[in-house]
C-alpha cells in the first residue's frame, strides 16, 4: 500500500501535484464476519477486536458467548483517520437507506 504522505515521488505539472494513484493489492486480502466491535486504546496504539457474537439463548442463560477472530492495532493518527472514513460511508450508508437505529431491542441494537 502506497503512504499518502509521500509525495516525493509526485510530479510536479505547472506548479501543482498530480494526485498519486494508489495500487491496492488485495491478493492476500482475507474476510472475515463480525457482528460484535470492541475497542481499547493506550497512549501509543488503538486496539480494535472483531468477533462473532454466538449466543443462541441469551434469555435463559445471561450470558453472552464472543469469538474473537481479528485484532487490529492502529497509531492513534490511523485510528482519527478510520474514524472520518466510517463517519462518512455511515452517512452516504443512511443517506441511501435511511438512519441506522441502534436502540436497545431494536433490530440490530442492544438486547
Amino acid at each position: 500500500m502506497v503512504d499518502e504522505t509521500q509525495t516525493d515521488d509526485v510530479e510536479v505539472q505547472a506548479g501543482q501535484p498530480t494526485t498519486p494513484i494508489v495500487d491496492w493489492d488485495d491478493s492476500e486480502m482475507k474476510s472475515s464476519h463480525a457482528n460484535v466491535v470492541n475497542a481499547t486504546s493506550s497512549r501509543e496504539e488503538v486496539n480494535l477486536f472483531f468477533g462473532t457474537n454466538e449466543t443462541w439463548k441469551a434469555t435463559e442463560t445471561k450470558e453472552f458467548h464472543v469469538k474473537l477472530n481479528n485484532r487490529i492495532v492502529l497509531s492513534p493518527f490511523a485510528a482519527k483517520r478510520l474514524w472520518i472514513l466510517l463517519g462518512a460511508v455511515l452517512k452516504q450508508y443512511e443517506k441511501r437507506f435511511g438512519p441506522i437505529d441502534i436502540t436497545p431491542g431494536k433490530p440490530g441494537g442492544k438486547s
